[in-house]
């Protein structure tokens, strides 16, 4: 037990931290270069300047580029065709292809963008190049402002969710193997002959685990403050009352489920179960509002998609109570059904 409550919750938020990211850092390149000339060269090397793209090699033909990218060394080509200079010299136009795996649909429309965000910035200096070196004021003077995440660093996003999903692995996988525990050892049936009612044995038993996962998540807040450096806007206060209320829930569901088994291993496939579908349509990975609506709908059942919605609220945009209001009661209704569930399903009669 101790592994798992204290030093497997910190494993999993250095490594997922860094390594769960959907941004796209490392795309290898393959050239395609036919025209072998002065602007064909400067194209390649707009591509060469970027810290995310890496060219892995120079092709001699089309054939041998996409050998590269069917066997996964390559994620895109770009083909430069022959008389790419002379085209551009003489009719004031030409073309390139840009080829791009798109086994991951996601992956590829960002690198795309990437691809066509360069050749568009090449196009803007060959312009002035054709034009002697003059180019038309712009009427708008475009600025960017990024809230709540001015660095855009994905860690900045991941790691509040991060925690969510820590303090509700604690909970309710600790929480469901709790009284199966009682029943493998032969001890439960001391229990029910016992003058201890059935809401204070439930107590008995969520207490411990509420404490434990309050101090987990506190360990990575502060893991969160100085390793990653994520800001906390919001309330530390305000967390942990919408921490409590929501653990509340998640022991609930916990201990409803070890009134339904006989062992730790059913306990933990059917937590499981229910852990991998609310986690991963909660929003931690991808946003809930691109889910179709029948999958937002079935969220409203989903209490780690409110709580990953109330951390993301309270430390990146200091959201105050009002704000999180209607997540909260939601969280609170659920704490109330979850635990009412476990006490109703606990029989206290001796087996």
């Amino acid at each position: 037990m101790l592994p798992i409550i204290f030093a497997i919750p910190v494993l999993q938020l250095l490594i997922l931290a860094y390594a769960v990211t959907f941004e796209i850092k490392n795309i290898n390149l393959v050239i395609v270069d036919q025209d072998h000339s002065v602007a064909s060269r400067q194209l390649v090397s707009k591509f060469a300047a970027p810290p995310f793209y890496h060219i892995k090699a120079y092709a001699n033909s089309y054939i041998q580029a996409e050998e590269q990218l069917k066997t996964g060394k390559a994620h895109q080509i770009l083909i430069i065709p022959s008389r790419f200079e002379r085209d551009m010299q003489k009719e004031t136009k030409a073309s390139v292809q840009l080829i791009t795996n798109a086994i991951d649909g996601s992956a590829a429309a960002i690198m795309n963008a990437y691809g066509n965000s360069i050749i568009a910035d090449y196009n803007r200096d060959i312009s002035v190049d054709l034009s002697g070196g003059a180019i038309s004021k712009q009427p708008f003077d475009i600025r960017y402002s990024y809230w709540f995440n001015p660095e855009l660093d994905y860690k900045t996003y991941m790691v509040p969710g991060i925690l969510v999903l820590l303090v509700t692995i604690i909970g309710m996988f600790l929480s469901s193997m709790n009284v199966v525990r009682e029943k493998e050892m032969g001890t439960i049936e001391q229990i029910n002959v016992s003058p201890v009612k059935k809401y204070q044995f439930v107590i008995g038993k969520l207490l411990p685990f509420w404490f434990i996962a309050l101090f987990e998540l506190a360990f990575g807040l502060l893991l969160a403050r100085i390793v990653f450096n994520i800001p906390i806007i919001g309330s530390l206060w305000l967390i942990f009352g919408v921490a409590s209320i929501y653990l509340l829930a998640v022991l609930g569901i916990g201990l409803f489920i070890s009134t339904l088994v006989n062992t730790q291993q059913q306990a933990m496939f059917l937590a499981w179960f229910f852990a991998v579908v609310f986690i991963m349509m909660s929003g931690l990975f991808t946003p809930v509002d691109s889910m179709p609506q029948w999958a937002q709908n079935i969220n409203i059942i989903n209490p780690i998609a409110y709580f990953i919605k109330m951390m993301r609220m309270i430390m990146l945009k200091g959201s105050e109570f009002r704000d999180i209001l209607k997540p909260l009661m939601s969280i609170a209704v659920y704490a109330v059904v979850s635990l009412t569930l476990a006490v109703w399903r606990y029989r206290k009669v001796a087996v």
